[in-house]
């Protein structure tokens, strides 16, 4: 028997862990924040991460649409930001907990007013109100942008209903309805896609 034969026989072999995707802990409408506390999942802060989640999944679906590689790069920054806001909310502001958590930081802002300025130099000025749709892609981006406004409604009615959380997170937020409504256009002006402004009837 070769050397190498012989080291691959002696190798211990590798034990996959597996888990199931349903646990029917939830069954009851109850759920746990990070640190363990249980609260039903009609709470303010459920609904508030689980709609950053819904907004992810947007956000992912313009990424799979766009082609644009700084845009999808920027995309995928943007995802990985609300994974942190999401985990940020999803844990128990009483209890410490063993678990580290990213932080969002000003940069991530940052980050979002500097594509817009990047995007805003390259397009013409907006002179009316627009529609949302011109092109499938440009209805998603709009579609996220609702959802991102939504979002913000819910993060800030935590703070109202005293849940307390990193104020970042609604500035980031706010910043980011901004972005994917610059988005929307500046990916309209790439796809050669009409805007359609808004004529109210008088």
């Amino acid at each position: 028997m070769n050397k190498s034969r012989s080291a691959t026989l002696s190798l211990k072999p590798i034990v996959k862990m597996a888990f199931k995707i349903y646990t029917k802990t939830g069954d009851k409408g109850t759920t746990s924040l990070i640190g363990g506390t249980k609260v039903s999942k009609a709470h303010d802060r459920i609904e508030a991460y689980g709609t950053v989640d819904e907004l992810n999944s947007h956000i992912g679906l313009c990424r799979d649409l766009i082609k644009d590689e700084h845009t999808k790069n920027t995309l995928k920054e943007l995802q990985d930001r609300l994974f942190t806001i999401g985990s940020a909310l999803a844990c128990d502001p009483e209890k410490e907990t063993k678990m580290k958590i990213p932080d969002l930081s000003v940069e991530d802002v940052l980050l979002l007013e500097n594509e817009m300025d990047r995007m805003d130099a390259t397009l013409p000025p907006l002179q009316f109100f627009i529609l949302p749709g011109g092109h499938p892609t440009v209805s998603h981006i709009h579609i996220a942008r609702c959802v991102c406004r939504r979002t913000e409604r819910l993060v800030v009615a935590l703070l109202v209903s005293g849940e307390p959380h990193d104020h970042l997170i609604v500035q980031y937020i706010n910043r980011l309805s901004d972005y994917l409504f610059m988005l929307g256009r500046y990916i309209a002006l790439q796809l050669n896609a009409e805007e359609i402004p808004w004529k109210p009837r008088v």
